[in-house]
């Protein structure tokens, strides 16, 4: 036992390390002020790197602004004392007195852990008492030490955070039920213990978490998922595994649940993104434009020394290494070698958001984000696409030299992607999506089923298309016909390939005749739609250009419109505009429904199963009746015989005809909101009709109807074209006529 007049130069001679005896560290925390306590505690050599802050230092400086919601957190004036373990993040899934060093592999009841990249770092954040300025020694239980942890940087308590988020777990209810995801649960339940049983049912280790929904039921919890989402996540992680295996014991899961926020109220627009917003929640949205290969990131780093065979595991940190220096075992300086093929990767993908054109200020041209997603959010959303996007805004340095560490102080932006959401309520359902089976309800589909049943079925769907425009009633059914699609039939296995099942039209006819309005609306409509002009395409715009990749600096294809609108339409007006070279592309497009690429090295075939829906003005800007079709729309044969449906617009220039017109048009300047509503309601029951028949309806034609066209066509449509043939004044009738019917 030491002595009294012993202890102050054994505490001088051990300033830099951490001491064993009580009595040395009391004596030591009573004579030092806070400050010297502090620079004592946070210089301990423990052989790794010291913690950082994950949230900018501004919030912590920064006085409170009008915004309380965003505020910054309140500044404490007691002493910070670090204590021996943490239970922060990145999750370690057990209690606080499981102190293992390092991410354990495994978590409660046996169910692997899987690091989350999406978050950034993997290393642990320093823990401290900020409401205490006695030694450790008064803190008894592991359940007060709990109560009075909070992240370094930040103000999140664990405890706290974790016994919130399961009290919204299990309490709370969404009486309105709005989503799509709501459908089929019950609204007087907890919302999400049903999405808990769905994991159990289904396997899905995922929780989509609404922030709406949080920040109703506790806004102070939801101001932290937003500044400081890295720490509060993975603690939303381990509150979800706690409550699910307490319920399902025996429940087998490929690894443990994992919470994805999303419709953060923070939403902004990529113009809008700034510093401030840097390492917090926020959600964005665009149109994908590019999403590159699967990319191998090192998550966990293994090293070997090479003198004495000692190994160690390095986490990653954003991407950098922090290569052991030192071997412990032996102390050899710079002996450790990295060991690829022992080190742990995970997937990732870099993909390109790009401002939507409905965004847009007007002229301006559209931004560009970068978004990374990882592991199971990889070629979740494909280019062409329209999707929210909930991630943490990230800012990196960029290197003078890739071989020179030295970086500058400008800084390149990108987000980590947490959430993927493709909605559009004025859009058709995609029929690729994976939840198309859950948006219809029992009561919608018997409404569509007895909808199918009436007799005047045609016109009520054609009315409800485009209902501002007057009269066109074929042209609507045309593109109504267009919408649904046909069947697509399947012959490669004899060597003949896959037979188109969209339709091509062509809008032909006087100008002010609303081809222009037809197009836009089609497009507003589709979910991967694409409108182009003809006047402003470009042959490698419609298809694909050669680019070269920032990252990689590699070269890669950039695809354009008729890939990116593929299982969809698209619009291109002014078709006849459009110069020879460009409209040559159109023939594979429009017929094979692919496209082959030869450029720069690059071979390949892109699918381009898109629809054209095509709007042209005569060769005079007026329809001349005294020329034939073909002399008025002069267009080439080859690319006129692959559109199925040509519809002439003209205007008869009738007086009752305009009078009429120009009552209709007046009309929608006086309408009452109850009856824009009714036109509404319309709309949304023509887009499931579609989307329903485009998922679960597979019509095939029967011997009657067989035999009906084989008659029509041979008795009737060939001597009419032969008769056409020989007038010059009409096309033929080929094999793709009959396909087509």
């Amino acid at each position: 036992m030491s002595s009294p007049a012993s202890t102050p130069s054994r505490r001088r001679g051990s300033k830099r390390g951490r001491g064993s005896n009580p009595s040395t560290r009391k004596s030591q925390d009573a004579r030092s002020p806070p400050s010297q306590k502090r620079r004592t505690d946070d210089s301990t050599s423990t052989g790794e790197l010291q913690p950082m802050p994950t949230s900018p230092p501004a919030d912590l400086q920064s006085p409170a602004g009008p915004d309380a919601l965003f505020s910054s957190p309140p500044q404490f004036q007691h002493s910070a004392i670090p204590l021996d373990f943490d239970i922060s993040s990145p999750l370690t899934y057990g209690t606080p007195s499981s102190r293992v060093e390092g991410t354990p592999r495994s978590g409660v009841r046996g169910t692997p852990v899987r690091q989350r990249p999406d978050l950034g770092s993997v290393r642990k954040a320093r823990q401290v008492d900020l409401h205490s300025d006695g030694p450790a020694e008064d803190i008894t239980t592991e359940q007060s030490l709990g109560q009075k942890l909070v992240i370094w940087g930040t103000d999140v308590n664990v405890a706290s955070c974790k016994e919130k988020f399961q009290r919204f777990l299990q309490r709370f209810i969404d009486p309105v039920g709005k989503e799509d995801e709501d459908i089929g649960l019950d609204l007087n339940e907890p919302r999400y213990m049903q999405r808990l049983e769905e994991i159990n049912m289904i396997g899905e280790p995922f929780l989509n978490v609404n922030c709406d929904h949080l920040r109703s039921f506790d806004e102070n919890l939801y101001r932290q998922l937003i500044c400081y989402p890295q720490e509060v996540i993975p603690t939303f992680d381990m509150a979800a595994n706690e409550i699910f295996f307490d319920r399902y014991p025996d429940s087998i899961l490929e690894h443990q649940i994992q919470v994805r926020p999303y419709n953060a109220l923070k939403t902004r627009n990529m113009r809008s993104l700034n510093p401030e917003d840097i390492d917090q929640l926020i959600t964005i949205s665009g149109m994908v434009i590019r999403s590159s290969q699967l990319i191998p990131e090192m998550q966990e780093a293994f090293f070997k020394c090479q003198v004495c065979a000692f190994t160690t595991r390095v986490e990653i940190d954003r991407g950098r290494i922090a290569e052991p220096s030192v071997c412990k075992n032996c102390n050899t300086v710079h002996s450790m070698a990295l060991i690829h093929n022992r080190s742990m990767f995970s997937d990732k993908q870099m993909v390109k958001l790009q401002e939507s054109p409905e965004d847009m200020p007007a002229g301006q041209t559209p931004h560009t984000v970068a978004l990374f997603a990882h592991n199971d959010l990889v070629d979740k959303v494909q280019p062409g696409d329209r999707v929210n996007v909930t991630g943490i805004y990230r800012a990196v340095p960029i290197r003078v030299n890739p071989r020179v560490s030295s970086v500058k102080s400008v800084y390149k932006t990108h987000i980590d992607v947490i959430h993927y959401r493709k909605t559009d309520s004025k859009r058709l359902h995609g029929v690729d999506e994976e939840t198309e089976q859950k948006i219809f309800t029992e009561e919608r589909v018997g409404m569509l089923k007895e909808l199918s049943k009436k007799i005047d079925i045609y016109d009520r769907l054609s009315s409800a298309l485009a209902p501002s425009i007057y009269e066109h009633e074929d042209i609507k059914k045309g593109i109504l016909l267009q919408l649904f699609g046909g069947s697509r039939k399947d012959f490669t296995h004899t060597g003949r390939g896959n037979f188109r099942a969209e339709i091509n039209i062509l809008l032909c006819g006087d100008p002010g005749t609303s081809k222009s309005q037809l197009l836009q609306y089609v497009y507003n409509l589709v979910p991967r739609g694409q409108y182009t002009s003809g006047r402003g395409s470009s042959a490698v715009g419609l298809t694909a250009y050669v680019t070269k990749d920032p990252e990689t600096r590699q070269l890669v294809l950039q695809t354009g419109a008729l890939v990116l609108s593929d299982n969809g339409i698209c619009c291109i007006d002014e078709f006849d505009k459009m110069n020879e070279s460009t409209r040559s592309v159109l023939h594979e497009v429009m017929e094979q429904q692919t496209l082959s690429i030869a450029k720069a090295g690059i071979i390949c075939q892109l699918n381009a199963r898109t629809s054209i829906l095509a709007a042209a003005n005569p060769i005079e800007s007026q329809w001349n009746p005294k020329k034939t079709t073909i002399e008025n729309i002069q267009l080439p044969h080859t690319l006129l015989s692959r559109f199925d449906l040509i519809f002439l617009m003209l205007d008869p220039r009738d007086e009752a005809y305009d009078r009429r017109l120009a009552r209709h048009l007046i009309s929608l300047y006086y309408q009452t909101e109850e009856k824009m509503e009714e036109e509404y309601m319309d709309m949304a029951v023509l887009r499931d009709y579609i989307a329903y028949a485009r998922s679960y309806v597979n019509p095939r034609l029967s011997e009657e109807a067989g035999q009906t066209l084989i008659e029509a066509v041979t008795k009737e449509m060939f001597e009419e074209a032969l008769r056409a043939l020989a007038d010059d004044d009409f096309l033929t009738v080929t094999g793709k006529t009959v396909r087509l019917l």
